[in-house]
């Protein structure tokens, strides 16, 4: 059965649950949050890109030097508007996308393991 275009709520939850399940990111969800992820949805921006935006911050965040300082939590979602810019240009496969998610994916798990 195919699945038709997303409403506007439910592009909206699916951005913030996205969000909330980033890497680096605080975890809960602020009223201009939710005013952002409305704005993507009026200018169609697709729930891949912004997904895969969360992804490839989230990889760069961890691809660093073992001795570089840490980096502060993310506190917006408007934090990834660029990068979600830029994979929107970007002609990569999605394959990258799938590749950076079990890059974040081991390093998660050799976070828990120490």
């Amino acid at each position: 059965m195919e699945q038709g275009p997303l409403t506007k709520q439910e592009y909206v939850e699916k951005v913030l649950r996205a969000y909330r399940n980033t890497f680096g990111t605080m975890g809960t969800v602020r009223r201009p949050d939710r005013l952002v992820a409305e704005q993507w949805y009026e200018r169609y921006i697709p729930l891949a890109a912004v997904e895969n935006g969360f992804v490839l911050a989230a990889a760069r965040r961890l691809n660093r030097p073992p001795d570089a300082p840490p980096l502060g939590t993310i506190r917006s979602l408007a934090y990834f508007a660029p990068v979600i810019e830029e994979v929107r240009r970007m002609r990569v496969s999605p394959d990258y996308f799938q590749y950076l998610r079990g890059k974040i994916q081991e390093f998660l798990q050799l976070q828990k393991m120490s």
